[in-house]
C-alpha cells in the first residue's frame, strides 16, 4: 500500500528538523467547533503542508507534500506562481528526498512543472 500523504509529511519534518531547519506543519481550511460555530485558521487557501526555515541563512521554504499520484489543486498552483515571482523557495514533494533536495538545494517552483501554464 503506497504511503499516504500524512505518513510522507511526517518523515518530512522529522528528517529536515534533523539537517539544520526548523519546520513547522499547517493546516489550512475551515472546521466546525463543538457548538457548531466555523473556524478558519486564517491562512490564504492554497498555503502549502510545511513552511519553515534554515538555520544556515534564515531562508524560508515552503513544501506541498503529494504522495505518488497527487496533484496540486488550482489554489495551491496561485500560491506557487506568488512565491516563484518572489522567488521563494519552495516545491512539491512526494519523498524526504525530494524535500530535502528542494529545501538543501534552493529550489523554486520544484515539481510544479507539469502544472505551470505555458507563457
Amino acid at each position: 500500500m503506497p504511503e499516504s500523504e500524512h505518513e510522507i509529511q511526517s518523515r518530512i519534518q522529522i528528517e529536515l528538523s534533523k539537517h539544520k531547519c526548523t519546520v513547522f506543519r499547517t493546516n489550512v481550511g475551515k472546521m466546525r467547533t463543538p457548538d457548531g460555530r466555523f473556524f478558519s485558521t486564517g491562512l490564504p487557501s492554497g498555503f502549502p503542508d510545511l513552511s519553515g526555515f534554515r538555520w544556515i541563512d534564515g531562508k524560508a521554504f515552503y513544501i506541498e507534500v503529494k504522495n505518488a499520484t497527487g496533484k496540486p489543486r488550482e489554489d495551491q498552483i496561485r500560491f506557487h506562481h506568488m512565491l516563484t515571482s518572489h522567488g521563494i523557495i519552495h516545491g512539491i514533494a512526494r519523498s524526504v528526498d525530494d524535500a530535502r533536495m528542494i529545501v538543501e538545494g534552493g529550489l523554486v517552483g520544484w515539481g510544479f512543472e507539469d502544472y505551470d501554464e505555458s507563457e
